[in-house]
């Protein structure tokens, strides 16, 4: 159940490429910036949202994550980036791939990030940090969910967008929880563009989700941790195909202007601020401060 209201990190991972990922953290961290204090972690190796952000200098730079979560010859304040959208940047850099391996073999290696970064920032700088992670499990997705025991999972149309989300908990979500608490905050449906009167990709994929028999968190239901703007119960389907009410339009949808507020190395609500999207990711920024979906 969702808690009080209280300084709180957040890892968004599913380990399937090519999902909205880097777009939904960042745009998850510009609205919790409106809420408080938040810092933008970038822990995938690829760099995207530090890329795309603007921070090519800081991705190649000669001080790294690995001088601050391996080495201790730097501390976050020698990393992190203020940025002109209201929240800082902890960048990603093109050495991250080698601070993985390293990690595997570094004494507490999956708690680096918890000790080295959260625990000295989360509470006394920031009121929130959000961390982008990898699209395949190691340990960096290993430190994040440490680090951080708060998940939230973006998932798009298709046919494997299902598999997607087992394969995170299966590979990823469960063998965490034999050692610590790992709380999924929110399954966030993205990229959705389709009609869902009919039977199309965004209709299976709702459908699926609102509906499923299995667990997200221990006890709570997998709809349970549906947004409010991707909730439609099998009644409201039944009144859709029935022509009785106007089929809705749920989920994050397919906006070009989510892709070229990355081009222009801006959030969405500085490259379009009035763009119908950005009360989704004001919702997201919710769920994470109250600590899940309150439904």
């Amino acid at each position: 159940m969702p808690t009080a209201t209280e300084p709180r990190a957040v890892s968004v991972v599913i380990l399937k490429g090519g999902v909205g990922k880097s777009t939904t953290s960042m745009n998850l961290a510009r609205q919790l910036a409106e809420r408080g204090e938040t810092l933008f972690a970038d822990l995938d190796p690829n760099g995207h949202a530090t890329n795309g952000l603007g921070f090519e200098d800081a991705y190649q730079g000669e001080t790294n994550l690995g001088d601050v979560i391996l080495e201790g010859t730097a501390t976050p304040h020698d990393l992190i980036q203020p940025t002109e959208y209201g929240f800082d940047l902890l960048p990603s850099s093109n050495t991250l791939e080698d601070v993985e391996k390293d990690l595997a073999g570094a004494m507490q290696g999956s708690a680096r990030v918890k000790s080295k970064i959260v625990d000295p920032l989360l509470g006394d700088e920031y009121e929130y940090i959000v961390f982008d992670c990898p699209a395949y499990p190691g340990m960096l997705n290993n430190n994040a969910l440490v680090a951080t025991g708060n998940v939230m999972i973006p998932i798009e149309p298709g046919s494997s967008a299902i598999g997607g989300y087992k394969r995170t908990m299966e590979r990823l979500i469960e063998p965490a929880r034999e050692y610590i608490d790992v709380d999924v905050l929110a399954i966030v449906p993205n990229k959705l563009s389709d009609r869902i009167d009919q039977q199309t990709e965004d209709r299976e994929l709702l459908e699926n989700l609102n509906t499923a028999s299995y667990e997200v968190n221990p006890g709570q239901p997998l709809q349970e941790a549906i947004p409010e703007f991707a909730r439609i119960t099998a009644a409201e389907f039944e009144r859709i195909d029935a022509g009785d009410v106007p089929a809705p339009k749920p989920g994050i949808r397919h906006r070009s202007s989510l892709s070229r507020s990355l081009q222009e190395n801006k959030p969405l609500q500085e490259y379009d601020p009035k763009s119908d999207q950005i009360e989704y990711y004001e919702e997201l920024a919710a769920i994470v401060a109250n600590g899940g979906v309150d439904r």
